[in-house]
Formats: C-alpha cells, sequence, structure tokens
C-alpha cells in the first residue's frame, strides 16, 4: 500500500469499526465482515485503486449515518404519533 495513503485507510477503517457498533445485525457480524473487506484488498499497491476504494468507503459511511437516522427518526415518530394501523 502507497504510504501516504495508510494513514486515511486506518481512519477509514476506524470510523467504519466506530458506526458498526449500531448496526442492525450487530457489531460483531459487522466488524467480520469489516475487517475481510479491508483484508482482501490489504496487498493492493496502485495508488488511484487505493483512492476509489476510500471513496467507496467514504460512501458506505454515509449510508450507514442515513440508516440510523432513519431508524432514529422512526422511533421518535412512534412515540409521538399514534398509528392508525
Amino acid at each position: 500500500m502507497a504510504n501516504q495513503l495508510r494513514g486515511e485507510v486506518v481512519k477509514l477503517y476506524k470510523s467504519l469499526l466506530f458506526l458498526g457498533r449500531e448496526y442492525p445485525k450487530g457489531a460483531n457480524y459487522f466488524r467480520d465482515r469489516l475487517k475481510t473487506a479491508f483484508m482482501k484488498n490489504r496487498d493492493e499497491t496502485d495508488p488511484e485503486k487505493i483512492k476509489q476504494m476510500i471513496a467507496r468507503g467514504e460512501f458506505v459511511i454515509k449510508e450507514l449515518e442515513a440508516l440510523y437516522y432513519l431508524r432514529k427518526y422512526r422511533a421518535l415518530k412512534k412515540r409521538y404519533y399514534e398509528t392508525n394501523e
């Protein structure tokens, strides 16, 4: 791996690991999948390809945050509004 991108990759891994604590299927499930994904690409040395993977990881972070916000919104809505179902 290119040394200048190592810090970004580690930061991405830590961010995803932190977000995985609230994953619906459990933290252990998320951590195992995350580790597998990172280990699969550990031998990559092309800086452009690494940047693409970092961008995909940042997209996954945004998707996870949206998932958590939606879950929080639904829980709050359920508390304050009656449902007619």
